[in-house]
């Protein structure tokens, strides 16, 4: 054996060592070619015993996963590790209009991809996409679960890509990439967007459509994030309120030149000027201009600034922290 051969030799076999370790510090593996625990995501997710009180951590090995997947409410805690956030690609092509074996229209929600039901989710370095086109409303990832936390992710869409959806839901997303086009993160949820890129597509017009409940505190807030795009210039708001009482707010984020000086639309409901929370603190970039903002829009005070802490936006849940479920 030649030196040349001894060295290749010892480099697989430290580069096998190395995945093998890897790979076990996970409870199941995905992988397309077989080599994994499973072949499909959505098998390892109905492999997750019911309600279990420990984390199950699912790593998916890169790869293009054509699925509609469900994580039901019974399977809680579960993690999804992507081995690449480019190349690790959770995906399918559903739309509203789309129609079911009965001849029925999907529906908007109907159309997505993938459902989060389970509380505690949390996924890092994977893809989810509706590669449906643009098509109409064709969502990602749907959102129910509280507590749900996504990290160095990307949502790749059009209208509607991102739903944010259970009324008491807690979402945290660190370092994402978010696209789309019209009202491409929309719903319900109390959602922090902490240094993510919002990516603007041309043919679209609103960045958000929240549908806040009345009460709420807080609803989508936005913390060091980047809104970018290849829209035309003056061509997007930063959000219009789908239920009257929407609340957003943008801190310390650069805003594009795609930001309409107005900033805000009321969706043709004068009256939700009256109810809707909007607002922004420090904004830079061509797209913030206060001095052009519409009237009902604010202006984040010092004092105000200090509610907007993860502690009091999650109301004491911190995200990325472990979580002890209560016995019963």
């Amino acid at each position: 054996m030649t030196l040349k051969t001894y060295l290749l030799l010892i480099t697989l076999l430290f580069q096998f060592a190395l995945a093998k370790a890897q790979t076990s510090a996970y409870d199941f593996v995905v992988a397309e070619d077989g080599s994994g625990d499973f072949r499909s995501v959505q098998e390892a997710i109905n492999a997750v015993p019911d309600f279990r009180k420990n984390t199950t951590t699912i790593y998916i090995k890169s790869g293009v996963y054509k699925e509609k997947l469900v994580l039901p409410t019974s399977k809680t805690m579960v993690k999804l590790v992507g081995e690449d956030v480019q190349h690790t690609i959770l995906t399918y092509d559903d739309y509203a209009s789309k129609k079911n074996r009965f001849g029925e229209e999907m529906g908007t929600t109907g159309s997505t991809s993938f459902f989060v039901f389970g509380d505690d989710f949390s996924a890092e370095n994977i893809t989810f996409e509706n590669s449906a086109g643009p098509v109409g409303q064709a969502v990602a990832v749907r959102i129910d679960g509280d507590r749900v936390m996504f990290t160095n992710c990307r949502f790749l869409g059009n209208q509607d890509t991102l739903y944010p959806h259970g009324e008491k839901s807690r979402q945290y997303y660190k370092n994402c990439y978010i696209e789309g086009t019209t009202d491409f993160i929309f719903g319900w949820s109390t959602a922090v967007f902490d240094n993510c890129e919002i990516y603007s597509k041309k043919g679209g017009s609103y960045v958000t459509a929240a549908s806040t409940v009345e009460g709420a505190p807080f609803g989508f807030v936005f913390l060091n994030c980047r809104l970018t795009g290849d829209a035309p210039k003056g061509s997007y708001y930063l959000g219009r309120p789908w239920r009257p009482h929407a609340k957003t707010v943008f801190i310390n984020s650069y805003l594009g030149s795609h930001i309409k000086p107005e900033g805000w639309h009321n969706w043709s409901k004068p009256e939700a000027e009256q109810t809707t929370f909007y607002a922004e603190y420090k904004s830079k970039g061509p797209g913030a201009k206060a001095g052009k903002r519409v009237k009902w829009a604010h202006q984040l005070s010092k004092k105000q600034l200090e509610d907007y802490t993860l502690e009091k936006i999650f109301n004491g849940w911190i995200p990325g922290q472990p979580y002890v479920a209560a016995s019963k």
